[in-house]
């Protein structure tokens, strides 16, 4: 037998298997129904303790009667005592029923039970003999019946594309990957109360758009049947939130779904989400405090230390982080000082010999910077690094540079090769930034699907004065991805965009 013969055996048998365990599990539920006793019509059940707390609080626990409920995960024992592990919201803890305790009758259905039901136990809190501690149960009732039987004890739930598909299995059988999600919650409940207690007030924005713009991205496309238009789902919230400073509220954040028809891999998901914030009269140096504080200060609450370990790099997120013009990078990193390039043929020119690829861009002195960082330097910053300073080029909401009027007050925050944030001195010139988004349709014409719209709207809003602004976006994917050691972005949103099965 071939190799391949053996394994569409071996998925028959499997086939066959889970059908006929599929079988006794529904003749269980019949009988269960049949004797008056279907646990689909219990619609509730008091619980009074979890297995943390109990575990946590033992002393003075011990002897006390609790009610606690969760899912079986296994039976030991199929005598006149089994013992069994009960997983709830908060852990695991140890179930010991006894036919004394419970019955001749009842025990008996309890062992009819299978790993997976959901029960509820009454019962009394003790320590066995080898010191573990459980709960004695005098009443089990059945819950919810578990039709499926969960993976296989000992090799669990593995395969990755499985576990995203099916993450309510994954977050059964893997008690890592709850943890994940525990820490995404409690990051953006840090990334609020880091905010809050800055006076920053959280807005909503609209996530349908008759304009797609606020980024360089391309849009997912729907249609409003109502007003027979074709809609855009936002790529950014930046425009929306910057018309409610120029409307007067000085300090606004947006945490929220984002939506961009890209590829994926394992830093990008079609749908992420991010947090965006802006604050009159500062610029883009606050905003550089505030990433690192949101970071550095996550890190030290949420994992006890600065120190964090991710893509195999050992990350020291201790504040005091680098920042360095991207022109100072390029010159530390690929040996080519732009700062003393003026003209548009010099640069190009210095950067295809430092073996940069111009092809297919603007043959402009910024693109030709741009591209020498992306392509050569960006690889190289393992620490947390700010990029300062980019190109006009690609910054078309950028305030410039008083200094240098061929750059822009820009940041990218970068941690082992990954850009973690985003920020501007938020460009507030409405002629300047007219003239950017003509640029952009420019581009758009010329066959770039990502280029910016025109948005005739926020200009008039900034024709009524917006304050000099810094403004940030931060991506709560990739942050919880470094705070948990995730290698894709799949670990780390619940339920990530996967192809349909054919």
């Amino acid at each position: 037998m071939s190799t391949e013969e053996k394994n569409t055996a071996d998925q028959q048998g499997e086939a066959r298997e889970q059908s006929e365990l599929l079988r006794i599990r529904r003749d269980k539920l019949r009988e269960l129904q049949e004797a008056g006793e279907n646990p689909f019509e219990i619609t509730k059940y008091h619980v009074t303790a979890h297995s943390a707390e109990i575990k946590e609080n033992y002393e003075t626990m011990e002897g006390k009667p609790v009610s606690v409920a969760g899912r079986l995960m296994s039976k030991r024992g199929m005598g006149k005592a089994v013992f069994c592990d009960m997983q709830d919201g908060a852990g695991r803890i140890q179930l010991y029923v006894r036919i004394d305790e419970l019955g001749e009758k009842a025990f008996v259905k309890f062992k009819k039970l299978d790993i997976g039901d959901i029960v509820g136990i009454e019962g009394e809190v003790f320590r066995t003999k080898r010191g573990e501690i459980s709960i004695r149960a005098h009443k089990v009732t059945l819950l919810s019946k578990s039709l499926l039987p969960l993976p296989e004890k000992f090799h669990g739930l593995t395969d990755r594309e499985t576990r995203y598909r099916q993450r309510y299995v994954d977050l059964i059988m893997n008690p890592e990957v709850r943890r994940t999600f525990e820490i995404r919650t409690r990051f953006i409940k840090h990334v609020r109360e880091y905010l809050d207690a800055r006076h920053y007030m959280e807005v909503e924005t609209p996530v349908l758009n008759t304009i797609s713009g606020g980024a360089t991205a391309r849009p997912f496309v729907t249609h409003h049947n109502t007003l027979n238009i074709d809609m855009y789902m936002r790529i950014a919230t930046e425009l929306h939130l910057k018309r409610l400073v120029v409307g007067g509220f000085e300090r606004v954040y947006e945490i929220g779904r984002i939506f961009r028809n890209e590829g994926m891999d394992p830093k990008h998901n079609p749908e992420f989400t991010s947090i965006e914030l802006y604050e009159a009269y500062a610029d883009f140096h606050d905003m550089m405090d505030i990433a690192e504080g949101i970071l550095s200060t996550a890190a030290k609450e949420i994992l006890g230390g600065y120190e964090v370990e991710w893509l195999g790099a050992q990350i020291d997120l201790k504040p005091g982080w680098r920042r360095l013009t991207m022109i100072d990078a390029v010159k530390e990193y690929v040996g080519v000082d732009f700062g003393a390039v003026t003209d548009d043929a010099e640069a190009v020119a210095a950067a295809k010999a430092a073996g940069i690829d111009m092809d297919g861009v603007e043959q402009t002195w910024g693109r030709a910077l741009y591209e020498a960082f992306d392509q050569k330097v960006e690889e190289q910053l393992i620490q947390p690094t700010f990029i300062t300073m980019y190109p006009v080029e690609v910054s078309p909401l950028t305030k410039r540079s008083p200094q240098d009027s061929r750059l822009t007050e820009r940041f990218e925050l970068f941690i082992n090769h990954a850009e973690f944030a985003n920020a501007f001195s938020e460009l507030n010139d409405p002629i300047d930034q007219r003239s950017r988004f003509e640029h952009e349709i420019a581009l758009r014409d010329a066959g770039d699907e990502e280029a910016g719209m025109m948005d005739e709207d926020y200009i008039n809003a900034l024709m009524y004065g917006l304050p000099p602004t810094g403004g940030m976006g931060i991506g709560i994917d990739r942050a919880v991805m470094l705070l948990t050691n995730s290698d894709t972005i799949r670990e780390v949103i619940l339920f990530p965009t996967m192809k349909p099965l054919d």
